[in-house]
């Protein structure tokens, strides 16, 4: 498995001076085979725009996942031109909720007059299921799908495997609905639990600290500290911090993370901070050296062409 965040800011993007380092995009992961390309992605924030980069224009054959249907988390959907041409074949999947049909549920938000076209307006193939809890088989990995509390709507948090590697992916979690849990911040509850047991990879909600959390407790987001919380009771070998706040700047992000990976302890996971680019693989957990959030790992493999740039998004506003 190889694992490629194409964005991981949450609730807007971040365009600037200030946040070139770990990206402004927001939440995009592609995965596929360490020998091929992407065939699943989770998300369709403003990073799926660089998932045409990653297939070097060919035209994307697969399947998305939705963990939820907040903007930051569909609104690359229509800018994505891998995704949005006549030879792309795509399989999205939308949480199931109010017995809704999946592309009318999109079509709440992206449908005249906010938004050009709906959902049937995208070029290609597209197939638009509803997703339910429990186990699935989909784009050649397993994948068991539980709802975790975010406020404003159903809200999923996934765990993905293949026969080397096993992560986890939790971009939006606001346990604190459950009860205050050990520390303040929220319940280590069975879902979470159960989807982050023993992965290899954690991604996880990271939007606040621990400082901002008593005033933004209601708007369904944890501290970084409850993913390393969160990530140490699973045995999750790896802990990747997602979903950062839009305000929060490259200077501010080295410095929590510095205090996170203080903290975690002999024997607890590696904590490290999402940034575009990073690359994860079955061949040793690698990571790209965008910046220097955790340094580039001895041995790591060759992390390929990044010279490409992102292609110009479709006219579509």
């Amino acid at each position: 498995m190889r694992v490629e965040l194409l964005g991981v800011r949450g609730s807007t993007p971040a365009p600037g001076s200030d946040f070139v380092r770990y990206g402004g995009h927001t939440s995009c992961v592609a995965i596929g085979p360490d020998d091929g390309p992407p065939r699943l992605v989770l998300d369709a924030g403003t990073g799926i725009r660089r998932l045409t980069g990653l297939l070097g224009g060919a035209p994307f054959a697969g399947s998305i996942l939705l963990s939820h249907l907040h903007w930051d988390h569909t609104q690359g959907l229509p800018f994505c031109p891998a995704i949005d041409r006549d030879d792309a074949q795509v399989e999205l999947w939308v949480p199931a909720q109010d017995a809704t049909p999946a592309a009318e549920l999109l079509s709440r938000a992206m449908s005249p007059p906010h938004f050009p076209i709906d959902p049937t307006g995208l070029r290609g193939s597209w197939t638009f299921r509803d997703l339910g809890i429990g186990e699935h088989r989909i784009a050649d990995f397993d994948v068991t799908v539980a709802e975790v509390p975010h406020k404003g709507g159903r809200t999923f948090g996934f765990r993905i495997s293949d026969a080397d590697m096993t992560i986890a992916y939790l971009p939006d979690h606001g346990p604190i609905a459950l009860g205050p849990g050990p520390e303040g911040w929220g319940e280590l509850h069975p879902a979470a639990l159960n989807l982050a047991q023993g992965v290899d990879l954690l991604l996880h909600d990271a939007q606040h600290t621990v400082e901002e959390f008593a005033a933004r407790a209601h708007f369904g987001h944890c501290p970084a500290d409850y993913a390393v919380s969160l990530g140490r009771a699973a045995h999750a070998r790896t802990v990747v911090l997602f979903h950062h706040d839009p305000a929060r700047t490259d200077d501010q992000l080295d410095a929590l993370l510095a205090q996170l990976q203080a903290s975690a302890g002999p024997g607890g996971p590696r904590v490290v901070a999402a940034a575009e680019e990073d690359v994860f693989s079955s061949r040793g957990l690698d990571r790209g050296q965008r910046g220097s959030r955790d340094g580039p790992d001895p041995g790591r493999g060759d992390r390929g062409d990044r010279s490409r740039c992102e292609p110009a998004a479709p006219p579509r506003s």
